[in-house]
């Protein structure tokens, strides 16, 4: 049984149309899935079934340690958005709920290669020389 709605393949596989180069989503779970590794796998198996620009692998947390260590991953379920490289964009969870449509907007800015930011912002964060660790804790509370 899948988790997305008809309707709702219907709107993404749309919205994906706009994709201009693959997207790659890794994700990072282990051989006795719980319970949120395996709805985080069903659904983004889902996601990438409507667009053959969306390539989705599954990793093995424990036994491709060496790989989630290269993406800096340190918990599971973990999802990963890459193109061309690593563009640090990753899902702790499941990206459901209010993080569904997130995740959409990711994999359009990945397939894109555009942020959709300004050039004056892109030059301001050009001048950051030093690695710099963003969270964003989503609650629905």
């Amino acid at each position: 049984m899948g988790i997305l709605k008809e309707k709702d393949k219907e709107k993404v596989a749309n919205i994906f149309k706009g994709i201009e180069k693959d997207v790659k989503i890794l994700m990072f779970t282990q051989e006795m899935e719980c319970q949120h590794c395996e709805m985080t796998r069903t659904m983004l198996e889902e996601v990438s079934g409507l667009s053959d620009k969306v390539i989705f692998e599954v990793h093995d947390f424990v036994a491709e340690a060496d790989l989630a260590k290269k993406y800096r991953v340190d918990k599971i379920p973990a999802t990963v958005l890459s193109g061309d490289k690593d563009y640090g964009i990753h899902f702790y969870g499941v990206p459901a709920g209010y993080e569904f449509n997130v995740l959409i907007e990711d994999i359009m800015d990945v397939g894109k290669r555009d942020p959709g930011l300004s050039k004056e912002v892109m030059a301001e964060l050009a001048k950051i020389d030093r690695p710099v660790h963003m969270q964003v804790l989503i609650s629905p509370t």
